[in-house]
């Protein structure tokens, strides 16, 4: 099982164990966009050899031949441990062994291209990270059984406050943190895609809420938008027919709505951080802070293109 962290001052620490040799193999999960890799990089500099993306097993064998006994981090490997190949590559890997022995037996004419012998023992400390981790087979379990394994779970709070740390746009900052209660799935892309519209003169606000909202939370939106439903109990009958949840699960959301002031109230550290009245007043909504109960419903109605 792994273990959970939810802060980013925990995620940090174990990150400089690693860098200080306490974890010699460390899987490090995560949603997308929460800044995982960056406080990697932080914490290891340039001490780190780092390949990312759709790296294939061989290519991850030839890296690791030529930073052998260096830190590996091997970034975006969410595929990697369902290719068997990569799978007895990383448990070879990730070995607890001080020295460890990998092998390559198939293509040696591109191996001899390269120089590189089809076996090589390394101390190479590993730290692998990822958005998703299947652990369905028996070779990604035997990885799985040779890491330390974490999980990092922050909250749409610890997002928040971690943004503040390095974004620059205080309007975008303070709309996103009086509606986290609305964002699902809360990265610092939200933050970014929101400066770049605003930036733009677009209508940045309905952006934030459509790419974030709850799914539940969108469909109970529409059906408080939702003129042929006569009362709360129509909707809420419409909700538990359309195969969403129960009528408690209705209300929840119902709840949800109109909830402004959710998030902490951080000033951003940056000192080139931009004030409200710095950018002219985006007048395709009126500020949704002055919005409470039904009327938000028209809001967010405008907001999802309800026809």
């Amino acid at each position: 099982m792994p273990f959970v962290v939810a802060t980013y001052g925990d995620l940090q620490q174990h990150v400089e164990a690693f860098h200080l040799g306490h974890l010699r193999s460390l899987l490090l999960l995560g949603p997308p966009g929460v800044g995982k890799s960056q406080i990697v990089r932080r914490v290891l500099g340039a001490q780190a050899a780092w390949i990312a993306g759709n790296a294939t097993p061989f290519g991850i064998y030839l890296h690791a031949y030529e930073h052998r006994d260096e830190p590996l981090v091997l970034d975006d490997i969410d595929d990697l441990g369902a290719q068997p190949a990569g799978a007895r590559l990383l448990k070879a890997l990730c070995q607890s062994d001080d020295v460890r022995t990998l092998s390559w037996q198939s293509a040696a004419h591109a191996l001899r291209e390269r120089g590189v012998p089809r076996e090589f023992p390394t101390s190479s400390p590993v730290m692998l990270i990822a958005n998703q981790w299947t652990t369905s087979s028996l070779n990604v379990q035997a990885v799985e059984d040779r890491l330390h394994v974490l999980s990092f779970q922050p909250s749409q709070t610890e997002i928040h406050r971690q943004a503040a740390t390095w974004f620059w746009d205080a309007e975008v900052f303070e709309f996103v943190g009086r509606h986290l209660n609305l964002l699902a799935d809360l990265s610092f892309r939200v933050y970014i895609r929101a400066a770049e519209l605003k930036q733009a003169g677009l209508d940045w606000r309905s952006a934030v809420l459509v790419t974030c909202v709850s799914p539940t939370t969108a469909i109970v939106a529409r059906l408080k938008a939702d003129d042929t439903l006569p009362s709360e109990e129509a909707r809420a009958q419409a909700f538990v027919q359309g195969g969403h949840g129960c009528r408690a699960t209705y209300f929840n959301h119902v709840r949800k709505l109109p909830t402004v002031g959710a998030g902490p109230d951080l000033p951003l550290k940056l000192p080139t951080a931009l004030a409200a009245s710095d950018s002219p007043p985006d007048e395709s909504l009126p500020p949704l802070e002055s919005i409470s109960g039904d009327s938000f419903c028209e809001v967010f109605r405008h907001c999802i293109a309800i026809p």
